[in-house]
């Protein structure tokens, strides 16, 4: 008797704690806390009976089922895919698109895992877009992809309750042969710009050498040219002062030739006869105005003897 009271007993502890774990699990199916980056999606006998939350939220167990979504901005690491453009060149690209829910309710109504929807149709996506795109467009115009894949993305997704805010495309691979075509060109390319950059620098070097020349000939011509003029004037002043000089020779000369007699340039005229006469070898001068010089000589001492002449007839009468 005391052995079934006892496992009565027993029986009744085990009842009141499994009573008690049911009735906080019966709480904790209840009551709901929903964070602000999340939402409750409840679905009450399989029909869509509202998106709850944030907050403490009340979901009767059975009866209804909550399904939390995060509203949060999110991103997928789309993995390396392989596609092929436009002139048949393939290359390995990968890339990650981020995006947020923006309506619970189609996030989890309207299909069934909505990050692997994602995922799925953002590679599709990327094949369809580069497809229509050449190698040399992919390698030069990764913003304009981008942005084709998140507006392709986006049309899709939008169904889904989700808003693709942005693609950013983290590498692309050519194949190994147009890796190498490429580091050729680029190569090519620096030898150019080298040599664009070096004749450009040769050439701004002779400007300024031509330059220094044509200042340097400005100035020595500018200089010769000060120096012809004041060499002209030194000429100029020069000549003035013998002109000066000659001319003031003259108006002496004039002058003493005034207050000599005529008898004196004859004399003079005279001693200069003999003079050159006077010379070893023998030479013969015979004045021009030999006849005028005796008609002048006779006409003189005539003109000096007569004032005697008559000075002594008077005596004589």
């Amino acid at each position: 008797m005391e052995e079934l009271n006892q496992l009565i007993a027993n029986s009744s502890i085990v009842i009141i704690i499994l009573v008690v774990l049911f009735i906080f699990w019966l709480l904790t199916r209840l009551i709901r806390v929903v964070p602000e980056t999340e939402r409750l999606v409840v679905l009450s006998l399989g029909r869509y009976a509202g998106t709850r939350g944030p907050g403490i939220v009340i979901v009767i167990p059975v009866i209804e089922q909550a399904r939390r979504v995060d509203i949060r901005e999110s991103f997928l690491d789309i993995p390396s895919q392989t596609a092929i453009t436009k002139d048949n060149a393939p290359i390995d690209i990968d890339f990650l698109v981020y995006y947020r829910v923006v309506d619970p309710k189609l996030a989890v109504l309207q299909v069934d895992n909505v990050v692997s929807a994602a995922v799925n149709i953002a590679t599709t996506t990327l094949r369809a877009v580069l497809g229509d795109i050449s190698l040399d467009d992919v390698l030069a115009k990764r913003e304009q992809i981008n942005d084709t894949l998140r507006l392709k993305l986006d049309e899709i997704t939008e169904r889904w309750g989700m808003k693709v805010t942005t693609v950013e495309i983290r590498e692309i691979k050519p194949p190994r042969e147009v890796q190498d075509a490429m580091n050729r060109q680029m190569t090519a390319e620096r030898e150019r710009r080298a040599t664009v950059t070096r004749a450009s620098g040769e050439r701004e070097a002779s400007i300024a050498v031509a330059e220094g020349d044509k200042q340097a000939a400005i100035l020595k011509a500018e200089g010769v040219k000060q120096s012809s003029i004041l060499t002209a004037e030194g000429e100029r002043q020069a000549q003035l002062l013998r002109a000066q000089g000659f001319a003031a020779s003259l108006q002496a000369i004039d002058a003493m030739a005034k207050d000599a007699g005529a008898n004196t340039l004859m004399l003079q005229y005279l001693e200069a006869l003999k003079t050159v006469g006077s010379s070893e070898s023998t030479k013969f001068v015979i004045p021009m105005e030999l006849l005028t010089m005796a008609q002048q000589v006779a006409g003189k001492i005539a003109a000096s003897d007569s004032p005697a002449s008559g000075a002594n007839g008077k005596p004589g009468e």
